[in-house]
């Protein structure tokens, strides 16, 4: 084998669309442009940024996406109020994540959780959470209540 005798592999190469060669092609007439307008002339299209007037996407994404940062880092709590443990539990009883998924307060033992204080409480409850409110800590120790927090996994 030489250098001559080197050829691309059988279909590997595609022999290119030759457009305007008359009616029986196929592709005569307008040559594949449809008739008049922008794009059956040469050069006929505007740059991609270009939108026939309106307001161009790329320019629309800051507003789309919301302004700012998001951090990856950010951890999302699921809220339990007060009034929700005082409803819910008998007094003396130990309230942690597992505990408030039975209740249903919380979706998922995997959620970090974290006691606020809207409402009132008069139970005196042992409560293991990841975060408490500072208004939900003075409640809960009013009423004869303990707080663990335990750590963010």
């Amino acid at each position: 084998m030489k250098l001559h005798d080197l050829q691309p592999a059988v279909g590997a190469r595609k022999s290119r669309k030759r457009v305007g060669r008359g009616l029986g092609s196929g592709q005569g007439t307008y040559a594949g442009r449809g008739k008049k307008g922008q794009h059956a002339r040469s050069g006929g299209t505007k740059a991609p940024y270009h939108e026939g007037g309106n307001l161009p996407t790329v320019r629309k994404l800051p507003f789309v996406r919301g302004v700012g940062f998001t951090s990856r880092n950010k951890v999302y709590y699921a809220p339990v109020n007060v009034d929700d443990l005082a409803q819910e539990f008998e007094v003396g009883k130990e309230v942690n994540p597992m505990t408030l998924v039975e209740a249903g307060l919380v979706h998922s033992v995997r959620e970090p959780v974290v006691v606020l204080g809207r409402g009132e409480i008069d139970k005196a409850l042992t409560i293991k959470a990841h975060r408490v409110s500072e208004t939900a800590r003075e409640k809960i120790e009013k009423a004869g209540g303990s707080i663990e927090l335990l750590p963010l996994d």
